[in-house]
């Protein structure tokens, strides 16, 4: 990742950060899937990601101040967390995934979270980038009581999970 955009374009230092089709898959895989480390990053990628590749892209993140990254002691595992540049990312991969369930072959399982995202609109995105404030960052959620977006996504993928059983 270049320290520099190439012009003052907005949508150029956007692509420049997160253009790369390997780094916003780890993006979404930090956000929707809730990993944080190495090894769950590398084994649980539906995409098959390498290790190198993972590697890079993981320090690119980091270098671009999407992601911090936690050295863990000896016989531990490091951790990732995602910055608040990481989290406001997440209205980006809605607009992806609303994109990518129109005009791409999908599975009902894997674009179930995105068609939800962009059914529930903004105050569901807004509570899921609460949620990871809380947990990345340790800032408590405004509202607590509220549903947990995390949960309400994740009981949407059991659903269909259930149903093409």
């Amino acid at each position: 990742m270049r320290d520099e955009p190439r012009s003052g374009c907005a949508i150029n230092a956007a692509v420049e950060a997160l253009g790369d089709r390997w780094s916003l898959i780890v993006l979404r895989d930090v956000i929707f899937g809730g990993r944080r480390h190495f090894r769950d990053l590398l084994v649980n990628s539906e995409e098959g990601i390498a290790s190198n590749i993972l590697s890079s892209r993981l320090k690119a993140l980091v270098a671009g101040g999407l992601l911090t990254h936690e050295e863990a002691e000896r016989g531990r595992r490091g951790t990732y967390s995602l910055t608040e540049a990481g989290i406001q990312t997440v209205p980006i991969m809605v607009a992806l995934g609303s994109w990518g369930f129109r005009h791409r072959p999908t599975t009902p399982e894997l674009s179930v979270r995105a068609r939800l995202l962009e059914e529930a609109g903004p105050s569901l995105w807004n509570d899921l980038m609460d949620e990871l404030r809380e947990v990345h960052l340790g800032i408590p959620r405004p509202d607590p009581d509220r549903p947990s977006a995390s949960r309400l996504l994740q009981e949407a993928y059991e659903r269909v999970m259930a149903e093409s059983a």
